[in-house]
């Protein structure tokens, strides 16, 4: 059994040896590694040259790159957040959220409290609701003016109608013209 076994072993080692990408490589080849935004942007390989083309995403083209963004190294924490860490250290007692001291878990309800409004004000809302804000601004900037011309508008209606009117009631009806004009009457003695 172990005589079958052996010479199965070398043939499957073998296959996968020749099927392997290094065994397909010469010593003379050249390898070239470009990073791509377009397949456009890929370099034809030329003879004696492999190009592995690895194309990205256009919005990661000014980005730093995915490897190194994220590092739990102390040298890449901001300074802000060092601050913040360095504000809470002997914090402990009334107010101060900690199993530390009296009365510690009193300040854990205003840290809750900050966290949230932290993170409403780093949320994606945030900025619609700043869209909405800047429309609503720009709907009633015009509001005046389109107020204002409606307004005239409305008017000249109006004129037009008291003009008209004023007309009619000037005009002589059917039939008033054959009539005489009224003569004063002799006033009676009282």
């Amino acid at each position: 059994m172990k005589h079958l076994l052996a010479p199965a072993a070398l043939l499957s080692a073998a296959a996968f040896a020749a099927a392997s990408p290094a065994a397909a490589q010469s010593a003379n080849e050249k390898i070239n590694m470009v990073i791509a935004y377009s397949a456009d942007e890929c370099p034809v390989a030329q003879p004696g040259e492999v190009v592995i083309c690895e194309i990205l995403v256009e919005a990661d083209r000014y980005r730093i790159p995915s490897n190194l963004r994220y590092s739990d190294s102390p040298e890449n924490v901001a300074r802000a957040r060092q601050v913040d860490e360095i504000k809470y250290v002997g914090d402990f007692g009334a107010m101060s959220c900690s199993p530390a001291g009296a009365g510690g878990f009193t300040g854990c309800t205003q840290k809750f409290i900050e966290a949230a409004y932290k993170d409403r004000a780093e949320a994606d809302n945030v900025r619609f609701g700043l869209l909405i804000e800047e429309a609503r601004a720009e709907r009633l900037s015009t509001i005046d003016a389109d107020a204002a011309a409606e307004q005239e508008r409305v008017e000249s209606i109006e004129r037009e109608y008291l003009q008209r009117l004023e007309r009619e009631r000037d005009a002589e009806l059917p039939g008033e013209a054959a009539l005489p004009a009224p003569q004063d009457a002799p006033e009676k003695p009282l």
